[in-house]
This record gives structure tokens, sequence and C-alpha cells, in this order.
């Protein structure tokens, strides 16, 4: 009698293979994409980006198409700062910023990377932003989600953005208030495929 010989694997291994990047504009048009890395408008002062874009893996998309639609079911829109970041670009953040409050280290890699972590903010219906604690990309207290000093009406669109997409799947990070994470996000590889 011959002895077969078995293979075990990790569970990892048989995980399913990982999902695409999509470009969410395709699943949610109706959004506002204010990519600001592809803009000098940004904390390093210059477009780090060659293309406005927001990929995302397309579990991450897909939620936030219905995180927005739940926006606009409130008369409100989304606006989506940043989503994919090619690892080379965090790199550069990392050096300019090394404060892991508010720059993924780079050797670990931000959820960014993974194309499952994006950066989002609230407008009105004519594309006005709504009053938050801080402006993007503010790496002080005033961007922490605790912070004390924010008025009513900021704290109130800041909650509300962070109940939706945590009821979309989105976690939000402690430090900023725009940024959230995938529940998945872990998942996922860190890229560093450039945006086209």
């Amino acid at each position: 009698m011959r002895r077969i010989a078995l293979l075990l694997l990790p569970l990892s291994a048989l995980a399913a293979p990982a999902e695409p990047l999509v470009d969410f504009a395709k699943l949610h048009p109706r959004a506002i994409l204010d990519i600001r890395y592809a803009t000098k408008n940004n904390f390093t002062h210059e477009a780090v980006y060659p293309a406005a874009k927001c990929l995302l893996r397309e579990s991450a998309a897909k939620a936030l198409a219905a995180a927005a639609s739940d926006f606009e079911s409130m008369g409100l829109r989304l606006v989506v700062f940043d989503c994919y970041r090619p690892l080379s670009v965090q790199k550069k953040f990392w050096a300019i910023l090394p404060d892991e409050r508010y720059v993924a280290n780079p050797a670990e890699g931000s959820n960014h990377n993974r194309g499952a972590a994006v950066d989002v903010t609230l407008a009105d219906v004519q594309g006005r932003e709504l009053p938050m604690p801080s402006a993007y990309d503010d790496s002080s207290p005033r961007s922490h989600r605790d912070w004390k000093g924010s008025s009513p009406a900021e704290r109130k669109n800041m909650r509300l953005l962070e109940a939706v997409m945590l009821r979309h799947g989105f976690i939000g990070l402690p430090t900023e208030w725009w940024h959230f994470d995938a529940k998945n996000c872990g998942d996922y590889p860190v890229l560093d495929v450039p945006l086209r």
C-alpha cells in the first residue's frame, strides 16, 4: 500500500486572491474628488501624485459608495481627499513628517498603501465643505477626534461622518478625523503601484 503525503498549507495560503484596485469614481461619480496629493494643496506643498484618482480595493470601494449614497439621502455629498497611496509616496511623507500619529511608518506600510483606507469629509449639495475641527492634513491636536476645542457644529459634522462611515465598515483613526480604514484592511499587502 502506497502512503500519500499530505501537504498542509497555512490558512493564509487558502485565502481568496487579493481584490483588485478599482476606480471609486466609476462606482459613485457624484462624490467630489479633491485628491490633494495630486495638487500642491497638501502638507508637502508639491504634487506627489501624477493623477487625481481614488483607487481602492473593490470591497472598500463598494462600501464607500454605499456610504456616499447614505450621505446623499441626507442632502450631503462625500468629498474624497485620498485613497490608495503608493509606498514610494509614503516614504516621502515619512521623510517630511516622521510622526506615527499622522504618517504611518513605511517600514510597516499604511493602510492607504494597501488600498484599504480613505481620507474624506462632507459637503453640502452645492459642494461647500461642512465645518470640521481642523483643516485636512493638520498635524496638530485639532485633528484628533477627541479634541475638545471644536465648535458644536464641527463636532456634530465629525460625528455624523464617523457614524455613517462606521455603519459601512470603516474605522476612524483617533488622530485624524478624516481618515478611515476598511475593516479588513489587514487582509491586503502593501503596494507600490504607480497612480496613472
